[in-house]
């Protein structure tokens, strides 16, 4: 049988090589990075599951209706019933694999996330990500010595081979980079795309990796493979900027207790708790992220915001948020036990990306796509806890789909690209940093017409004087993101327009799609 590339070695393309090899299916493992250094590590919080180990009579049936109404109903509803009946097997499986989740009375401990009343989201301290991607890692280190996996660490993927056919888009393989020699070359096959989100384009204001760079989402989306949702972009409430990205301070300390305020007349007005009495500060992060920028707005002042972890107590503290603890001490030289830490919404995940089937099929045949980089489970919201589960399980359901299908890409005349079109990596990463400003400026927290509009003036502009150089895909891009933005005539989840505050369902109670034809961006809602 053919071996299939994984382009992407965090969560998702770990959970597909695993999968794809407990088939006894090869596979190559391509990544600029090692596994140890993806942005699954970064993941603190923890992993949802409908488990019921805190007596509180939980169900996969409130889990599926949490994430449903977290996306604000536009996410595909098969694939989120999918997702949330496999995730205790997920977890299952975590545990087999070595992931030591904190546990009490021989039970694993479930703590409250943003936007759900159980408790639902199982943690391994406050580095579920880095815990979990550590037992991945040395299971695909068992299928390594086998022969099952090969990885291609410090290897660039420059472009998709992504040709038209009669009956139309087929994916037959890849171009690579060898980031030590240069020497390019290209690897036959059918690709899963695990390369994550779009952080790249939003350096300084990301959470995420800027190795993450969105180029190959941009790179397919050329080559004619649909996007969707590209306006939903969540901004996590509770962020820090310590220069070159933004540090995440997990929405488990707020899970724990933790609560946000603004002073007024020297006293802490806690509004999340007054505004929003039954979820408070563990509200949705849509809803945290977007109160917060309106508190501050109608104070002249604009007052910091701030975090409050005072109350959490010392063995809370000791056995599930040492490590937050330790990382707010070491980047902001404040113990969070002691003070208050002045905290503001920036970019997190992006709930847009490819388009995917529930088999996490994109329109190309031969191509699939999990994890961040994809669109399917999370609608217009991403719900805490769901991030983990969703690159987890869309992994090894991409990797099913792939291992039936291998072997049925038609053969059709290439699409005119080849090894020296691919992209320049250097030159597109440096000049992306050009492109933030712009986007930024038209896809924030809260948007309007205007906004948008100038920032797509200006994006226009940037795209044809990059017409002929690798950042004009980049830009290209974020031409639809906008686009998207300014066709959703409404607000709903993580997109929130001045202009249109309301949600129309009749109109907009739907995904949105995204293609490139012809040379032009074609959006439909």
């Amino acid at each position: 049988m053919d071996r299939i590339n994984i382009a992407g070695a965090g969560i998702a393309g770990l959970s597909a090589a695993i999968a794809l090899a407990e088939k006894g299916i090869p596979s190559l493992l391509i990544s600029v990075q090692p596994s140890e250094r993806a942005q699954s590590v970064m993941a603190e919080g923890g992993i949802n599951a409908c488990l019921d180990t805190m007596g509180e009579h939980d169900t996969v049936e409130e889990h599926f209706r949490d994430t449903m109404k977290g996306g604000v109903f536009i996410a595909d509803e098969d694939a989120v019933r999918s997702l949330t009946s496999h995730a205790p097997e997920m977890i299952d499986f975590l545990e087999r694999i070595g992931v030591p989740f904190n546990r009490e009375n021989g039970h694993v401990i479930q703590r409250n996330f943003g936007g759900q009343k159980k408790k639902r989201t199982a943690f391994a301290r406050s580095s579920t990500g880095k815990i979990i991607m550590s037992a991945l890692i040395d299971e695909v280190r068992r299928y390594e010595a086998a022969g099952l996996v090969r990885r291609l660490c410090h290897h660039n993927v420059t472009g998709i081979d992504i040709r038209r056919t009669d009956s139309g888009l087929s994916c037959e393989g890849l171009w690579l980079c060898d980031t030590y020699t240069d020497r390019m070359y290209y690897s036959r096959g059918h690709v899963i795309a695990a390369w994550g989100g779009m952080n790249g384009l939003f350096p300084g204001h990301t959470t995420g990796t800027a190795a993450n760079t969105g180029r190959l989402t941009a790179d397919v989306f050329l080559r004619g493979v649909t996007l969707s949702d590209l306006e939903f972009i969540q901004y996590h409430p509770t962020t820090v900027d310590i220069g070159s990205k933004r540090l995440l301070l997990t929405e488990a300390a707020r899970g724990e207790g933790g609560k946000l305020f603004i002073e007024r007349d020297r006293k802490p007005w806690y509004f999340m708790e007054e505004l929003y009495p039954e979820s408070g500060s563990l509200s949705p992060r849509d809803v945290v992220s977007r109160e917060m920028y309106r508190v501050c707005q109608r104070d002249d002042c604009k007052p910091p915001v701030y975090l409050d972890m005072r109350m959490i107590d010392k063995p809370t503290w000791e056995s599930k948020l040492s490590d937050l603890r330790s990382w707010i001490i070491y980047h902001l030289g404040t113990d969070p036990v002691k003070e208050p830490v002045a905290v503001s919404p920036g970019i997190h995940f992006f709930m847009g990306g490819i388009d995917v089937d529930k088999r996490h099929r994109t329109d190309a045949v031969g191509l699939y796509a999990a994890g961040e980089c994809a669109c399917q489970y999370h609608g217009a919201n991403r719900l805490g806890g769901n991030s983990l589960l969703g690159a987890l399980w869309g992994g090894r359901q991409a990797a099913y789909t792939a291992a039936e299908e291998t072997g049925e890409c038609e053969n059709g005349e290439p699409a005119a690209v080849g090894e020296s079109e691919g992209f320049d990596v250097t030159a597109y990463d440096a000049g992306a940093a050009e492109m933030c400003g712009i986007l930024v400026s038209g896809l924030g927290i809260v948007r309007d017409e205007q906004t948008m509009r100038s920032a797509l003036d200006r994006l226009d502009g940037f795209a044809d004087a990059h017409r002929d150089d690798p950042l004009h895909a980049g830009a290209v891009l974020g031409q639809a993101m906008l686009l998207s933005a300014l066709a959703r005539r409404e607000s709903r989840g993580a997109h929130s327009r001045s202009d249109h505050p309301q949600r129309d369902d009749e109109r907009f109670g739907r995904r949105t799609y995204c293609r490139y034809k012809d040379g032009k961006i074609q959006i439909q809602i």
